[in-house]
């Protein structure tokens, strides 16, 4: 389990990734209410996606930010990619990131991209299978993003240098 990041401290950016009117149907007819997904970053390796659900959109956008700065990860950032290929999953929905070279930019669909925007990373390629709800895919891009150890931190558990793993 990953410490808590104390999302007061950082300057947060947020990003709305979809909007969803949905609808509830009781007695009196259809209770229609607006769930937003949002994601927030600081473009330097904290990155926490959220969901929120109100009557009124500005509200359930509200909401949606408080959840995610509940729920934020660090992501390991070596140079202006991440450092390995890594594929994470939710539900149906499966995205693989792949680390870049320099100059190559964030190629990924629109939910994925948003994550990797605001996490601040520059040069990654991405591909989404499965599923294309953004719900999915954004938290299948934030697993992926738990996943990733840079060699140092696989040396240190590990107990060997890092010239012993790279070999």
């Amino acid at each position: 389990m990953q410490k808590r990041i104390d999302a007061s401290t950082m300057e947060l950016q947020e990003r709305l990734v979809s909007i969803n009117r949905v609808a509830k149907t009781v007695k009196g007819g259809r209770n229609m209410r607006f769930s937003a997904l949002m994601v927030v970053g600081d473009g330097n390796g904290h990155v926490g996606v959220g969901m929120g659900k109100a009557v009124e959109i500005p509200e359930a956008v509200r909401k949606g930010i408080e959840d995610a700065k509940r729920h934020l990860i660090e992501v390991p950032i070596v140079g202006t990619s991440i450092p390995h290929a890594v594929e994470g999953k939710f539900g149906k929905g499966h995205v693989r990131m792949i680390p870049a070279e320099e100059g190559t930019g964030v190629i990924a669909g629109g939910p994925a991209r948003a994550v990797l925007e605001m996490a601040g990373i520059k040069d990654i390629r991405t591909k989404s299978f499965g599923s294309n709800n953004p719900a999915n895919c954004v938290k299948a891009t934030i697993d992926g993003l738990s996943q990733l150890r840079t060699v140092e931190e696989i040396a240190k558990l590990r107990g060997k240098t890092v010239e012993e793993i790279l070999g």
